[in-house]
Formats: structure tokens, C-alpha cells, sequence
């Protein structure tokens, strides 16, 4: 657990009589959280994913299986959400229907924090919230018996003061390489120099990419020991199959 973390007790948040938890603090019970109010969230997977899916791709497995009468069933594979979050986000989203997300999720392997979005032009409490929820909702997960692996998100360089938040170190944790970061050549510096700072934060002793590992910088953390794991995206494994063809 990193240094700067201040791990304090709280009551459940928002559990007053009469008073509708409108923001799932029955998510954080018995958490503890860090100087910017972030619950910590322990790694709890003990392995590496053998595989790695979008919620998309779980949520069309589920139906599929339901409608063929499969009411135990288990797929080999972590879900993950880096997805644009309207895709997982929003009134029929995961963090508001998070019955249905878990009786989705409890089939497969484990899940991988959702990656609600941190944009360079989000304001401040928004990309603040966002870590929160990121981190809220896969403790929530974790009690319930799930494997969870911490998802890391960071923006441009005022966000490292939280956006770390909530992670021990010398876990696994994992990021996504699909859309802009770090395919843009404008926005690799900004990536890599979040990377550098997760990496000094940390102190990960393995990093899940949830896309192309393709880059200088990912071999420069292979000398330093960190083990890199990457995962094909959905998008270009559906593209290959097709080439294939």
C-alpha cells in the first residue's frame, strides 16, 4: 500500500433512515479510504487472466447461455470495460443496475475495474468521482467473492494526486492501450509519463494491456523486472478473423 495512502475507518456513507442511497454507498461498507476520500480496493485475483473480454462481449455470452437454458455456466476469462462508457455507464449502466451486473459477472473468471473515463476536459470533481466509482464498485465486487484486478486511469499530470488512489502496491494491475492512448502520437507523451508515475507509485510487480504492448516504453519496463501481459483487444481479434478468412 502506497505511502501517502490514509487509511481511515468510516461509517456507511448515506445510510441515514428514511434516506434513499442514491450513490451505492452500501458499496464501501467496511472499507477503508485514502487522504481523497478513495476506498481502497485489494487486489483479490491470485492469477493472471487466461483471457480478457468486454462487458459487451459478457453481456452477449450471458443471454446466450440464459436462453439456452444454462443457468450454471463459466467462461474462462476476465471482464473488462474499456469500452466508450456509454457502453457500461448511465440509468441502465453498471453502477446503477448492480444486481444485473453481478448476476452477469458471477460467470466468469474475474473483472477488471471499469474504466470510467478521466478526459484531459472533464472538470476536476468529475474525473475525482470517476476514480471513486472506479474503485467503489469492484470492492463492492471483491466481497462478494469475485477476483478483481485493479484498472489504472490517469490523466494529465494534476490527476496523479488521486487517480493512483486506492491501489496497493506490488499488485497487478492493468490499463488499456485501445483508442487514442497511446495509438496518438500526440497523446503518447502524456501516456508514457502517467506510466512512468504509475510505475514510481505502484511499484506493480506485473501490468495486464488490455491492448497493443507495441512501445518503447513497455520494453523499458521489462528491464526492470515488471512482467507485461498483453491482451488483444476485441476489436483486433473480430479484425484478424476476418483477414483470416
Amino acid at each position: 500500500m502506497q505511502p501517502s495512502l490514509l487509511c481511515k475507518s468510516h461509517k456507511l456513507r448515506g445510510s441515514r433512515p428514511g434516506i434513499k442511497d442514491i450513490w451505492n454507498a452500501f458499496m464501501v461498507k467496511g472499507a477503508t479510504f485514502t487522504k481523497n476520500d478513495i476506498p481502497i480496493c485489494p487486489t483479490t485475483a491470485t492469477e493472471t487472466p487466461k483471457d480478457i473480454i468486454p462487458w459487451t462481449e459478457a453481456k452477449r455470452i450471458y443471454k446466450r447461455e440464459r436462453a439456452a437454458g444454462k443457468r450454471k455456466f463459466h467462461i474462462s476469462a476476465f471482464v473488462c470495460f474499456y469500452l466508450d462508457d456509454y457502453k457500461f455507464d448511465g440509468p441502465t449502466g453498471i453502477w446503477h443496475k448492480y444486481a444485473q451486473a453481478l448476476r452477469i459477472l458471477r460467470h466468469f473468471d474475474g473483472v477488471i475495474t471499469p474504466d470510467f473515463s478521466t478526459y484531459q476536459d472533464f472538470a476536476y470533481p468529475i474525473k475525482l468521482g470517476n476514480t471513486y466509482r472506479m474503485r467503489a464498485f469492484v470492492y463492492w465486487l471483491g466481497t462478494k467473492g469475485i477476483p478483481v484486478i485493479n484498472n489504472v486511469r490517469w490523466g494529465t499530470p494534476e490527476t496523479y494526486s488521486y487517480c493512483f488512489d486506492g491501489i496497493e502496491q506490488n499488485s497487478i494491475v492493468a490499463i488499456g492501450t485501445v483508442g487514442s492512448s497511446p495509438r496518438k502520437l500526440i497523446d503518447r507523451p502524456r501516456f508514457e509519463a502517467g506510466l512512468k508515475e504509475l510505475v514510481r507509485v505502484l511499484k506493480p510487480r506485473t501490468i495486464i494491456v488490455y491492448g497493443s504492448d507495441n512501445y518503447p516504453c513497455f520494453d523499458e519496463l521489462r528491464k526492470q523486472d515488471i512482467e507485461i501481459i498483453a491482451f488483444k483487444s476485441h476489436t483486433a481479434q473480430a479484425y484478424e478473423r476476418r483477414q483470416a478468412q
